[in-house]
């Protein structure tokens, strides 16, 4: 068995209509695709696999104790089992919208399956459009999927499309066929997705671009013993999908303390990010990236006096250390940001929605409180500890991931 990829208007058509068909005719229980999924998690470890960026945490992330508790918040606690769960005198089930469509971002290897997921789980079936620098990295993960479908419950409810983004009657076609969609991706391609010629009560949820940051107040900074796993948090966290996710943070806000020198904290954030390289190099870097590498590390020194850049001779790393409360423009490619600032609140109050993940080292909890209130109300979604930015878990963008595609059924009975 095997899952077709389309690249006809007549041929998406069909399959999305083909697909309706099999989510009506064949309810499937969250419990019995976690059985899939969890089999899908172990042979995503082979060698042939393994070595896609972020299959480590697609791995976690289809793990049962990982969905379990999302699936019981999100759809309610007998959802596991198809079930309806209890709601004063009515009750509620969830029920799947239909066909889904996934325009998934080309910049996280993982994430058009990612997204494939989230819809899956709640029975509904897929309708991918594949960008085209992840065909191949795709189509390996799906494979692992299908091999671990003996059944074929979800392999059934899968069809790819591979087409160029400017076929625009291809991308109508799609839209029209499906019944909700989760959309991935910069402005512009956010824009012209959503211009499509969607049906009327198709639902969307969109994904679009965002940025990340991270901050530490002095007292964890300053304490020399906890100082260096902070540090490795840090690394994990820039390492990750090359810098390039929503949650990948681009600077850091170092509160100041008087009579200390962040010296300490700038050696050690350098080993730790050595070890990084060491045990995750970098496979290839774009010339473009490399030079833009190369003119932030100039400019930077230029700017000011005090500014400081510390990198290794290639463009494997960098961290740009200064003053002030603004977020400079991602460079992405592994470089770092840091940002000393008098009060953490200053650089948070000026946050404007655009950052969706704020990666935390806060010593005092009341301070934490203080800082996660004015995130929240600046536009942040997620506020986690250091070290945890990338782990996928849901809402995600401030949206229930599974839930936004389906339906809540309300009943009451007659006999109230």
């Amino acid at each position: 068995m095997s899952i077709p990829v389309f690249d006809s208007a007549e041929q998406i058509s069909a399959a999305a209509e083909n697909m309706r068909q099999t989510v009506l005719a064949l309810p499937l229980t969250p419990d019995a695709i976690l059985d899939v999924f969890e089999k899908w998690s172990a042979n995503l470890g082979s060698p042939d696999t393994a070595d896609i960026p972020g299959v480590a945490f697609l791995r976690m992330w289809l793990r049962r104790g990982t969905l379990e508790p999302i699936i019981t918040r999100e759809l309610g606690q007998e959802a596991l089992h198809n079930s309806w769960t209890p709601d004063g005198r009515a009750r509620l089930k969830a029920w799947p919208l239909g066909v889904i469509g996934h325009w998934a971002a080309g910049n996280v290897e993982i994430l058009p399956v990612l997204s494939m997921t989230c819809s899956l789980l709640g029975g509904n079936a897929c309708l991918l459009r594949l960008p085209s620098a992840l065909v191949d990295q795709t189509l390996r993960l799906v494979e692992k999927m299908i091999q671990s479908d003996e059944a074929g419950i979800l392999t059934e409810r899968v069809a790819m499309c591979a087409f160029d983004h400017e076929r625009q009657d291809l991308q109508d076609v799609m839209a029209r066929a499906v019944d909700g969609a989760m959309i991935w991706g910069g402005a512009e391609a956010i824009l012209k997705i959503r211009a499509l010629p969607f049906h009327p009560r198709a639902r969307l949820a969109v994904f679009g671009p965002r940025i990340s940051a991270a901050a530490m107040d002095a007292d964890t900074w300053c304490n020399s013993q906890e100082r260096k796993s902070w540090c490795q948090r840090i690394a994990r966290d820039v390492w990750q999908f090359d810098q390039q996710a929503c949650s990948s943070p681009q600077v850091l806000f170092l509160e100041r303390k008087e009579g200390h020198s962040p010296s300490g904290f700038l050696q050690d954030l350098k080993d730790a990010f050595e070890v990084e390289n060491r045990v995750h190099p970098r496979q290839e870097i774009q010339a473009g990236m490399t030079s833009t590498i190369c003119q932030v590390r100039a400019s930077w020194s230029l700017d000011d006096n005090e500014n400081m850049a510390i990198f290794p001779l290639g463009p494997d790393w960098t961290i740009l250390f200064g003053r002030g409360s603004a977020i400079p423009v991602p460079t992405q490619g592994k470089t770092l940001t840091i940002l000393e600032v008098d009060d953490l609140l200053e650089p948070i109050s000026r946050f404007d929605g655009s950052v969706q993940t704020l990666g935390l080292a806060i010593n005092d909890t009341e301070k934490e409180d203080k800082l996660t209130l004015a995130a929240a109300v600046r536009g942040v979604d997620r506020i986690v500890k250091l070290g945890r930015m990338h782990v996928f878990a849901a809402p995600w963008d401030g949206v229930d991931l599974i839930r936004s595609m389906m339906r809540m059924v309300r009943h009451v009975r007659s006999s109230e």
